[in-house]
């Protein structure tokens, strides 16, 4: 049994373990993790963003505490503000804020281990690491391997119920392969905490949060809904990247 404390009423409300109470709906799976100053971002990484002309990025990006000149999108791949520690962003766009900048790191690392520290695992080595192919309801996922969407993998819930992918290894995603939500999923819900690197294959389509420790790679043609937040490098190849809305929009058929 757990509580929760409304904001602004201060009463304690009771929620069974797995559930979490949102407005009038008991949302199924944990607990959404809270991103902080970094949850502002649309990309976020300590050593650069690397880019291949052109990308086109909906919302902020930033990088630190590396130097501004490791930040290699132009000014009109962002829409959004840019976020540099010093003054060798790209120019006329880039912000000189270490100050924000060290918010949102930090509170980047709270994130990952937040997600990475979420027990018990309601599902663990599902599909010895390869979720492809399969219909992921929501709760805590663990593995103690590489994880690989080899076909399309689909996340079915409502827009409050929340998924977080404990990865030991590595993400990887093959070419054009999809990660599609239905029944009111959103992207700001499902959070992939990766302790290796995060591989998205070309002319693929991806949503989520990504919490990567390393690299997160996403490769020629790429659409990504969510946010790419690294502790190390994000590189970027003719890619779109959107902030994750709040409202569900459903999938195209194929």
């Amino acid at each position: 049994m757990k509580t929760l404390i409304s904001n602004s009423k201060k009463v304690l409300i009771p929620l069974i373990m797995g559930s979490v109470f949102a407005g009038n709906v008991m949302a199924a799976g944990p607990y959404a993790v809270e991103l902080g100053e970094a949850g502002t971002f649309t990309i976020l990484s300590k050593s650069g963003i690397t880019d291949v002309y052109p990308s086109a990025v909906t919302g902020n990006v930033g990088t630190s505490p590396i130097t501004g000149a490791a930040l290699l999108l132009n000014c009109d791949e962002v829409s959004g503000a840019v976020y540099t520690v010093d003054s060798a962003g790209p120019l006329p766009c880039s912000i000189n804020s270490p100050y924000i900048l060290g918010l949102a790191v930090s509170d980047m690392g709270i994130a990952y281990n937040d997600a990475a520290g979420r027990v018990p695992a309601d599902h663990t080595e599902l599909g010895a690491g390869e979720i492809g192919g399969l219909t992921l309801k929501p709760g805590v996922y663990k593995w103690s391997s590489d994880v690989n969407i080899s076909t399309d993998v689909t996340f079915n819930g409502t827009m409050d119920d929340v998924w977080i992918m404990q990865i030991s290894g590595n993400l990887n995603q093959e070419n054009a392969k999809r990660v599609t939500l239905t029944g009111g999923a959103l992207a700001k819900n499902i959070f992939w905490q990766v302790a290796g690197y995060t591989a998205l294959g070309t002319y693929a389509s991806f949503e989520g949060i990504v919490l990567s420790k390393t690299l997160i790679s996403v490769n020629t043609g790429t659409t990504v809904n969510g946010r790419l937040l690294a502790q190390t490098a994000v590189t970027l190849q003719k890619n779109t990247i959107n902030a994750p809305t709040e409202q569900y929009i459903e999938d195209a058929p194929q």
